[in-house]
């Protein structure tokens, strides 16, 4: 019986992937085998001696003790894209909301008072204060060409648009869904510089902790609105700030609200509703059960932030998980000790991701526990599981 402890409200469908005759699940509980969150500040948690994973019902991981987990030899899983239609059709929503002035002119038209013969006049009058732009023949430049950047781009070539997009670290899979009407550049501030509209969608890494910053707005092109749909330190609010001032920047709209972004009349601040949908939010939670489920019972490993992806066929074996420093002889050491107790090897796979690596074996026999001992005090060995698949 494995056991699921919940730091945040999970929806029902995802929950419903943990069969109940194999699993416990609960908000509050001992020794848990894993934990199941969504925004929950993990960093002031102390991490339990029985746990083994840790998954994400979203794609941001800030919230989550990576390192602590890492060097503890526990994956933490997260849900890449099961959120990115939400987060599309909210960009979309945002510059359609900046580029017509609709929340500076729903405030005024609330505001409104005397008979309706008066509001016309004042309507007449007033109007012109909210002259908009049109999307169509505007350039958006996309930063960060992951799921929801693909998406975003492809989308905005539908209603008219140029598209540019950089991103250094694209992968094939996500080259090949985007559309071949997008331009690729080689820097973020060529997107500012080239760019009507400008969206960010990267993780806060240190790379890109103040991305938009004074050096590149000061390159932008004028009149520029910027979209941060991604976390709030990728853009430099003050610079942002001095930017809209100074007339460089013609609006900024992010889904970050701050006493310095509020109140400001050429400032959208959303509260965080990027993938606040019901779609969404069962996307992502069905998409990280899963993910726990086949860690927990078969060791294997996809969508992790820190281990390797891990997949081997399931057959009728005792299966054995090594996660490990990535550093020499570590296989060699493993082997040896399996192999010592006279018990046969009949699959293995080993995969690596930076400092990590990580190894199953599919054995004829159980190991008995001195050879889980044995390894276990192998020097960088991090965390050793067994699971009998049989």
């Amino acid at each position: 019986m494995f056991k699921i402890q919940t730091l945040n409200n999970i929806s029902v469908a995802g929950l419903e992937r943990f069969p109940r005759d194999r699993y416990e699940i609960a908000s509050e509980m001992n020794k848990p085998d894993a934990l199941l969150l969504r925004s929950f500040n993990m960093h002031n948690l102390e991490l339990p001696a029985t746990l083994k994973a840790v998954g994400r019902a979203g794609a941001g991981v800030n919230n989550i003790p990576v390192d602590s987990c890492t060097k503890l030899g526990i994956p933490v899983f997260n849900a890449p894209g099961a959120n990115a239609n939400a987060v599309k059709e909210l960009v979309l929503a945002a510059m359609l909301l900046s580029s017509r002035n609709i929340v500076q002119a729903w405030d005024f038209t609330r505001q409104l008072n005397g008979s309706d013969e008066e509001i016309d006049k004042i309507v007449e009058s007033e109007k012109k204060k909210f002259l908009g732009i049109e999307l169509a023949g505007r350039t958006l430049g996309v930063a960060g060409l992951g799921a929801i950047g693909v998406k975003v781009a492809n989308a905005a070539l539908s209603l008219g648009m140029k598209v540019i997009g950089y991103d250094p670290h694209i992968t094939v899979s996500n080259a090949w869904q985007l559309h071949s009407d997008v331009k690729g550049v080689s820097s973020m501030s060529e997107v500012l510089a080239s760019s009507d509209f400008v969206t960010v969608h990267v993780p806060l890494v240190a790379e890109t902790t103040n991305l938009i910053d004074s050096k590149r707005l000061g390159k932008a092109k004028t009149g520029i609105t910027i979209l941060n749909f991604a976390r709030p330190g990728i853009a430099d609010e003050e610079a942002i700030l001095q930017a809209i001032n100074s007339g460089k920047v013609r609006a900024y709209v992010c889904d970050f609200p701050s006493n310095r972004l509020k109140g400001h009349p050429k400032v959208i601040s959303l509260p965080h509703l990027g993938a606040s949908t019901s779609e969404a939010e069962e996307n992502c939670a069905i998409m990280v059960a899963d993910q726990l489920r086949n860690y927990l019972e078969f060791g294997e490993i996809k969508n992790s932030v820190n281990f390797p992806d891990m997949h081997l066929p399931q057959g009728n074996a005792h299966r054995m998980l090594v996660a490990n420093a990535n550093v020499p002889h570590m296989i060699e050491r493993i082997s040896a000790a399996v192999s010592n107790a006279n018990i046969n090897i009949l699959d293995m796979l080993n995969r690596s991701r930076g400092e990590v690596a990580c190894t199953l074996l599919d054995l004829q026999e159980p190991a008995p526990q001195a050879v889980i001992d044995e390894i276990s005090a192998v020097k960088g060995v991090l965390k050793v599981r067994v699971l009998d698949l049989k």
